[in-house]
């Protein structure tokens, strides 16, 4: 018998300054079924999340809404604890960043990083809100691109162009903020020495991580890891720095410290040992789920800082990929930028949990929530598959046996059948392959399901002197399906329960070879309804409304100047009339190997073809989508040389960049190489 493990397991931590949104819900729903799996194992789990509270966005945010940051984060925390709630994730705790333990470890990392020498000071120049009176972090400065002149770009990078750059680089910046331009103000800074911890990282990740995201980590070793910055100017809302008088903990030194203090919260509680789970020789085991954006911080800065201070570090860190609806990143005007809470409004959160199950496997991978396969793989699979195999054969036994089920199955194969999966079924929830978990668990409903229509108890049911068989039909019918629904517990919490109270029975792994005979079940009733279209549709409606709704709503920081760009400087006749925009359609698209943001377009013309970089492929993940559409092209921009080749123009677009970009059409009629005045 496999010992009895002690986890520790983790979501990270959503950020305290919007609401949860189904790519959140795909990794706290994965972690989820994972521990729901552990503790049906037997192992004894411990299972936390907390809002990550502290920063600038909070900060300015509460601000907008003319309360504390406090009492923002508060208000938050309720919500998301409800959106939780709302699709079953079991936390043992969730608690925030902004408490009294996270301030504790935070200043016990910090101290014995500070008197190990791993912790330096030097003066840096950074651009300063002089209407504010603030330091602006990159995401809160835009202006022009020093790399390709593409107005509005973020302080950090080019959503045009890939470039990366300083935010003293932009032209004509500007403070999202306030709207002034920023000044360069000299300010001392606190650093974590990352490098010296080099050669330890590059060990430990291949113990903790998969091998694809180990591959992925060694970008940053071969560009050389760099002092990371962990601490930033008053104000800002976050926790002060020791022995400091106007420096505090950049969010990113505490967020993930907050794993340690909600444990330590829910330990004193319930009279825990929290130092056996920190303390460097831990026998505890520590999982932590994260999605791919936040792989550096989570395998290199937060191991880096745990191992300087003498505390244990994570044993296996799983990492997920992001979430597209419809084949594209979520997008608010479309109404795929869908909040847990809207979902919830309109369909099951098990639908969700079992779509998002099939898809997942060990590896970091997308996952795209096609709508319509989403509703048909529920209707089939639960309803039609799962579900139906009881509807069909539990009213004989209730109406012609008094709700007794049989003395034994009509075939002997039965438990052969059901035994056959179960070590393949754990092992798969063991190494998070859900993927494989709904395979095996469909191959045996097909199975099961098969049985019951070639011996159709509806006929038999009909036939004088055959109650014995229709009785041993329908019991082993029920049997499948009590182990159908046992190996999809994690994955269907809500459908388990209701389906024990059903067969008056536990569902349990260590059950699955005690079969039910001349057992009495409960009368059926309905388990599970077919999603509709409709409600899809109303979805999708609710979300646009949602849009519509914070929009109106003076809450995030940009407001300050409107949901709209500023208009640029003005410009004469004779300065549009030097632009010669022309009409041409893209013939060929392709990925651009190596670049984040961009997709290689060929135009054509009509007097020429010319291949262009475009930063559009966060917006149309399908390339090929593209092939055959008319755009407008500035044909008269001087060709760039980038480094995956010659850009020989520019697409014409609308939106602020990322996956809100949108192409601009012509009217059917206009032809390749037709001049736009």
């Amino acid at each position: 018998m496999t010992p009895k493990r002690s986890i520790f397991v983790t979501s990270a931590l959503p950020y305290a300054n919007g609401p949860i949104h189904l790519g959140h819900m795909l990794e706290h729903i994965q972690s989820d079924i994972f521990v729901r799996y552990l503790r049906a194992k037997g192992d004894d789990v411990i299972y936390v999340c907390a809002d990550d509270c502290h920063g600038t966005p909070v900060m300015l945010k509460a601000a907008a809404q003319n309360i504390t940051p406090e009492q923002l984060i508060e208000q938050v925390g309720i919500e998301h604890k409800a959106d939780f709630d709302g699709f079953f994730i079991s936390y043992d705790n969730y608690h925030k960043t902004h408490c009294n333990e996270n301030n504790e470890l935070s200043c016990d990392i910090y101290k014995k990083l500070y008197d190990k020498g791993y912790i330096v000071t030097k003066t840096i120049s950074q651009l300063y809100d002089p209407v504010k009176n603030m330091f602006l972090p990159d995401r809160f400065v835009k202006g022009t691109c020093p790399k390709c002149g593409a107005a509005d770009q973020y302080g950090d990078n080019c959503e045009v162009c890939s470039a990366t750059y300083n935010p003293t680089d932009l032209k004509d910046a500007y403070s999202t903020v306030s709207g002034a331009k920023p000044i360069l103000k000299d300010s001392l800074h606190y650093f974590f020495d990352l490098p010296k911890f080099n050669d330890f990282l590059q060990s430990y990740i291949k113990d903790v991580l998969p091998q694809e995201m180990s591959n992925k980590l060694q970008e940053w070793f071969d560009q050389g890891l760099k002092q990371w910055d962990i601490s930033r100017d008053a104000p800002y809302f976050g926790f002060k720095i020791p022995n400091t008088e106007d420096k505090y903990f950049y969010v990113w030194l505490d967020a993930p410290v907050g794993y340690f203090a909600s444990l330590k919260n829910y330990c004193a509680k319930h009279n825990i040992d929290f130092d056996s789970y920190i303390k460097k020789d831990s026998d505890k085991l520590m999982y932590h789920f994260i999605g791919k954006d936040i792989l550096y911080f989570h395998s290199l800065f937060w191991p880096a800082t745990l191992k300087g201070a003498d505390y244990r570090l994570p044993n296996k860190i799983f990492v997920h990929g992001y979430v597209t609806v419809n084949g594209a990143k979520m997008s608010k005007s479309k109404g795929t930028f869908i909040q847990a809470k809207t979902y919830l409004k309109h369909l099951k959160p098990e639908c969700l949990r079992y779509y998002f199950a099939s898809k997942l496997n060990s590896q970091a991978v997308d996952l795209d929530l096609s709508l319509d396969d989403f509703m048909a793989k529920v209707n089939s699979d639960i309803v039609g598959k799962i579900v139906n195999l009881a509807s069909r054969t539990a009213s004989f036994i209730t109406k012609k046996f008094d709700g007794i089920l049989a003395d034994k199955a009509l075939d002997d194969n039965m438990m052969e059948d059901i035994l056959s999966i179960k070590q393949i079924v754990l092992d798969a929830y063991e190494n998070r392959n859900y993927q494989e978990v709904i395979k095996q668990v469909l191959a045996l409903a097909d199975k099961a399901n098969r049985f019951v229509d070639n011996n159709a108890p509806w006929v038999i049911a009909k036939q004088e002197g055959q109650e014995q068989k229709l009785q041993m039909i329908c019991t082993q019918a029920l049997n499948y399906f009590k182990a159908i629904i046992t190996y999809l517990s994690p994955v269907l919490p809500k459908l388990s329960e209701d389906s024990a109270e059903f067969l008056n029975t536990e569902l349990s792994f260590d059950n699955l070879d005690k079969p039910l005979f001349k057992h009495k079940i409960n009368k059926f009733k309905p388990l599970f309804a077919r999603i509709e279209k409709e409600q899809i549709e109303a979805m999708i409606a609710d979300s646009k409304q949602d849009l519509q709704q914070a929009k109106a709503q003076n809450t995030v920081q940009e407001t300050k100047t409107s949901e709209y760009e500023p208009l640029a400087s003005e410009i004469t006749i004779d300065d549009f009339a030097k632009l010669d925009l022309r009409v041409a359609t893209i013939i060929e698209a392709k990925q651009v190997e190596g670049a984040k943001k961009l997709l290689q377009l060929t135009l054509d013309l009509g007097f020429e073809q010319r291949q262009v970089f475009a930063g559009i492929k966060e917006a149309y993940k399908d390339e090929q989508s593209l092939v055959g559409r008319q755009v407008i092209c500035v044909a008269n921009l001087k060709p760039r040389q980038m480094k995956f080749g010659l850009s020989s123009g520019m697409v014409m677009a609308a939106g602020p960049g990322g996956s809100e970009i949108f192409l601009l059409n012509v009217d059917s009629g206009a032809k390749n190489g037709m001049r736009v005045h």
